[in-house]
């Protein structure tokens, strides 16, 4: 009976020792995030740090799509480091990290409401695109967008449309989504470009949701967002007035992505607008061209190229600065340097 228990007991003692290292290898790794609230502004970053000795960089994912993103992870004393960038949603991320065999850590971020208005223009800076590579990706997939639908059959476009208004809101509002696989399904493009998507956030992934045009007069302010101010659509003249400003009357200095705006008194819509497109990034030419839609009656996409507006037949048409019909051309307040 000795025997046997004293053999028990070191079978016992043994499993001890050696469940003691596998219960420390599968402890969460220690991680740690400063600060712990920042703005959601689509800017904002902190500092994600994990005490770890293994070689191998940890995998870092956010819980919740659209809260925020991992911009890099690299080595750091004792560990790994990491930065976090805010979206431009508030709310509590969650920030989750895993090393191969032990059980994840996991630590809190909170993102606040940014409400700054800087160019006082009815826009919210968290709609601003201010970093270059954002600037650049929707003036590509804008322009892309708009003209597409001058080579597109006529039953083949989307139904909405039916105005040089709504091909201006369907290309600014796709320009602004995240083109995955889903997207190029439901988009019914011909061809598609290899242009990456906005970084900073994607329609409707915005305190706005899918009400991103500006209708309403006055400096943007938290009530904005319940208030009726921004709305799914927009005219000729609330795109002016209300989403984009002016930037030149010589369309010699138009950017592609801007707009050209008209006014003729007299009829159902006074105002006109056109996209400016700069080189056509479908065809090789080395002309600049604008497209816009004419509206009820010819119900058309057309393409001309500036050189061809400046002849225009109807003087009224043409983009000069003698032209008092002709408003000149103005940019979108998301496009808009402040700093």
């Amino acid at each position: 009976m000795r025997i046997a228990w004293f053999g028990g007991a070191v079978v016992l003692a043994l499993a001890i020792v050696w469940a003691r290292p596998v219960h420390r290898a599968t402890l969460p790794p220690r991680v740690s995030i400063v600060p712990v609230q920042i703005a959601a502004d689509g800017n904002d970053t902190a500092t994600l740090t994990v005490e770890d000795a293994s070689g191998v960089p940890p995998k870092v994912t956010i819980d919740g799509a659209h809260a925020a993103t991992v911009q890099e992870i690299v080595a750091a004393a004792g560990g790994w480091r990491a930065t976090i960038r805010a979206g431009v949603t508030p709310g509590i991320v969650q920030v989750r990290v895993e090393f191969p065999g032990l059980r994840p850590g996991t630590a809190r971020l909170m993102t606040n409401f940014d409400d700054s208005d800087s160019a006082q223009d009815g826009t919210p800076d968290f709609l601003r695109l201010d970093d270059a590579d954002d600037d650049r990706a929707f003036r590509r997939w804008f322009t892309f967008l708009a003209e597409t639908q001058f080579f597109q059959r006529e039953a083949a476009r989307p139904a909405e449309i039916v105005d040089c208004a709504a091909l201006i809101r369907y290309a600014y509002r796709e320009a602004l989504r995240a083109h995955d696989g889903r997207w190029a399904t439901d988009a019914h493009l011909p061809l598609l470009p290899g242009i990456a998507s906005v970084g900073k956030y994607q329609y409707p992934f915005t305190p706005l949701g899918a009400d991103l045009f500006r209708v309403k007069a006055g400096r943007f302010a938290f009530g904005d967002l319940r208030s009726g101010a921004f709305a799914q659509f927009a005219d000729a003249k609330t795109l002016q007035l209300r989403n984009t400003h002016f930037v030149t009357r010589d369309v010699a200095r138009a950017e592609p992505g801007d707009l050209l705006f008209y006014r003729h008194d007299g009829g159902e819509m006074p105002f006109h607008s056109m996209i400016y497109l700069g080189e056509s990034q479908i065809e090789k030419s080395a002309a600049r061209y604008l497209v816009y839609h004419t509206g009820p009656g010819p119900n058309e996409i057309r393409r001309p190229s500036v050189q061809e507006l400046l002849q225009f037949p109807e003087a009224d048409w043409r983009p000069l600065a003698d032209n008092p019909r002709f408003l000149g051309v103005y940019r979108w307040n998301i496009l808009r340097k402040t700093s």
